[in-house]
C-alpha cells in the first residue's frame, strides 16, 4: 500500500481511512445496507460500476436498499486501499482494489473514493466512482 501523507495527515487519519474501506468490505459481505450507508456524507455522489450516477444520500440510499440485500454472488469479496493521497488535511483520494472471488473466477474493480473528514473526526465517503477492470 502506498500512502502519500500530507504534512498534516496523522496516523489516526490514515488508519481511519483504511477502516472506512474495511467497513465497506464488511458491509458488502454481510449485504448490510444500513451499515454501508452509514459511511456516506449527506452530500455524497456515487457512480456504480455500471455507470449509474447517484446524487445525494437519498439516491444512494434508495439504490443501496433496493440492490444490496438481494445481491447474488456465490463467492466472497475483498477491498484493499492500495493508495491513499491526502489532497488536503481533511480530504483523501483513495484507490481501492476490489476483488469478487467466485467459482467461475475472480473479477476485479478499481474504485476511487474521495473521502472527507467531518469536524468530529469521522471520515466519510463523499465522491466515489466504482470502475470494473477489464481483462480483455
Amino acid at each position: 500500500m502506498n500512502t502519500d501523507t500530507a504534512d498534516s495527515a496523522t496516523t489516526a487519519d490514515i488508519e481511519a481511512v483504511h477502516e472506512v474501506v474495511a467497513t465497506v468490505e464488511r458491509t458488502q459481505r454481510a449485504k448490510d445496507a444500513e451499515g454501508f450507508l452509514a459511511l456516506f456524507h449527506p452530500d455524497a455522489l456515487w457512480t456504480t460500476a455500471h455507470g449509474k450516477v447517484l446524487l445525494g444520500f437519498d439516491a444512494i440510499a434508495d439504490f443501496t436498499r433496493a440492490v444490496l440485500p438481494g445481491a447474488e454472488w456465490d463467492g466472497d469479496v475483498s477491498y484493499e486501499a492500495v493508495h491513499v493521497q491526502f489532497l488536503r488535511p481533511d480530504v483523501a483520494a483513495v484507490k481501492v482494489r476490489q476483488v469478487y472471488h467466485s467459482a467461475e473466477g475472480d473479477t476485479e474493480g478499481a474504485p476511487l473514493y474521495v473521502m472527507t473528514r467531518r469536524d468530529d473526526g469521522r471520515w466519510l465517503l463523499h465522491a466515489c466512482q466504482n470502475t470494473p477492470v477489464r481483462t480483455a
